[in-house]
């Protein structure tokens, strides 16, 4: 495949010379997937504080949750197409820019509907800088290279989702020179001036030799049928499910059906749309895709559950809700350095052996929580969190370097955005699923049957991410 590829200063590589991206290249990218994800559950453990502070009802509170995450998920395939045609490391400096410029704004918002308007932008920033990242990876590297600096992707991509809900809590009870909640979105600022200043020296260009103007129809249509589903999904308890929410599920499955038909029209036109159907006839990642929406619904819902639990029933802090997932991240952290050899030794079975493991975890803090309501926290939950832990570690880097092993260089953008749109779009399912069936259960069961209750239903889920993860092929290209 031929790649036009121009780095810092401006030269033109060729196809038997792509840039290699070095450790530093490499970081950075990292730097730039860890910030949109970080930012997904950062606030979570600070919602309560937000809502005392800016009189913010509940309602609100979950729009400056769902706001950021539905812009994310909405324009993340534009994002990756916008990469392919621009330039991938353009679009990157842009979206870290810009993210740091709307993280200033919810960090100064000065009331609720300013932080949610200032979420919702700096969703959509993420999704112009996260799918370069993925691009980038697939254009540079070749062969062990790339598989290590995928499997660093995928742990990177775990270990960020843990490490903000633990960030937020300490953050916002540190106060810093008074900024109480707001310095959860704050420190991004330096975060992305470091960011942009290595970004600059560091991350080759890189772009589509043939690349294809933006889908507008499709871009419209994959829109309206994010939208259609997680609206209202989000907003529909709070609201007191009104028409409109109802209106909007029923119109989701005609809208995801036009989608289809205007994108398989295009495709066998010969054209590129937004999200090419034929790229689903890549077996690796049509199994994996189709595993990792059943996995991040669970992982955030369970986040933003016990996260309220802790919180409003168990009568934790911010920093000890936060910390009482401290075992999770280090062990998934562990575990996910020793994930490379285990895949070359044993190749995707290290994927139900996960599932399995992550069930048990879950099991013993579903009786952690039975047991020892309402005093729940670090020391009671530490068993099960270190063995979810574990397991997770051996799903999630395996099976996002699984899914995009086969996608060809000059779909990487495409591969990438599509990897993206539907973890971030099953991230955001989660909380609007798993929460909403928390809080719905709350009032009627007492809070620590309801997080019961909740933990099963995602025991269901993880039995499911282990019988998908059978069907995977058994090696990674």
């Amino acid at each position: 495949m031929t790649e036009t590829i121009t780095s810092r200063p401006v030269r033109t590589g060729t196809p038997d010379a792509p840039p290699a991206l070095g450790g530093l290249g490499l970081f950075t990218v990292l730097l730039g997937a860890a910030l949109p994800l970080v930012d997904f559950f950062i606030v979570n453990v600070a919602l309560p504080t937000i809502g005392a502070d800016l009189s913010a009802g509940e309602a609100v509170l979950e729009l400056v949750v769902a706001g950021y995450g539905v812009a994310y998920a909405v324009l993340l395939v534009l994002g990756g197409r916008l990469g392919d045609l621009l330039g991938r490391r353009r679009l990157f400096l842009g979206g870290m820019a810009a993210f740091g410029l709307t993280s200033l704004a919810c960090g100064l918002a000065p009331d609720a509907w300013s932080l949610v308007a200032a979420r919702v932008a700096q969703g959509a920033s993420a999704a112009a800088m996260l799918p370069q990242v993925l691009a980038t990876i697939q254009a540079t590297t070749t062969g062990p290279r790339r598989a290590k600096a995928m499997s660093l992707y995928g742990a990177t991509a775990g270990l960020s989702m843990v490490a903000g809900q633990i960030l937020g809590g300490v953050l916002v009870a540190a106060d810093i020179a008074g900024t109480g909640w707001r310095s959860v979105f704050l420190v991004n600022v330096p975060v992305v001036l470091v960011g942009l200043f290595l970004a600059a020296r560091a991350v080759p260009e890189t772009r589509s030799a043939r690349p294809e103007p933006v889908d507008l129809p499709g871009t419209f249509l994959l829109a309206a049928s994010i939208l259609t589903l997680l609206v209202p999904l989000t907003e529909g308890r709070a609201a007191g499910w009104p028409l409109w929410t109802w209106l909007s599920l029923a119109a989701f499955p005609f809208a995801a059906a036009a989608f289809y038909a205007v994108e398989r029209r295009a495709d066998r036109a010969g054209r590129t749309p937004l999200v090419p159907p034929s790229l689903f006839a890549i077996v690796s990642l049509r199994r994996g895709l189709l595993l990792i929406v059943p996995f991040s619904i669970g992982f955030s819902g369970f986040m933003f559950v016990i996260a309220v639990a802790l919180q409003q029933g168990a009568g934790l802090g911010p920093v000890a809700a936060g910390l009482a997932l401290a075992p999770l991240a280090v062990v998934f952290f562990l575990f996910s350095l020793a994930g490379p050899r285990l895949v070359a030794r044993y190749g995707t079975r290290v994927v139900p052996v996960g599932a399995a493991l992550q069930g048990v975890g879950l099991v013993l803090m579903t009786l952690a929580a039975w047991r020892s309501w309402p005093d729940l926290g670090l020391v009671e939950l530490l068993p099960g969190a270190a063995v979810a832990g574990a397991g997770q570690a051996l799903q999630l880097p395996v099976v996002l370097r699984l899914v995009l092993s086969e996608v060809p260089p000059e779909r990487a953008g495409v591969g990438g955005g599509v990897m993206v749109t539907t973890q971030q779009s099953s991230l955001a399912l989660g909380v609007a699923t798993l929460g909403t069936l928390f809080l719905s259960l709350t009032p009627g069961m007492g809070m620590r049957d309801a997080l019961v209750t909740t933990l099963l239903v995602q025991l269901a889920g993880v039995a499911l991410t282990g019988l998908l993860s059978l069907r995977l092929p058994r090696t990674i290209a």
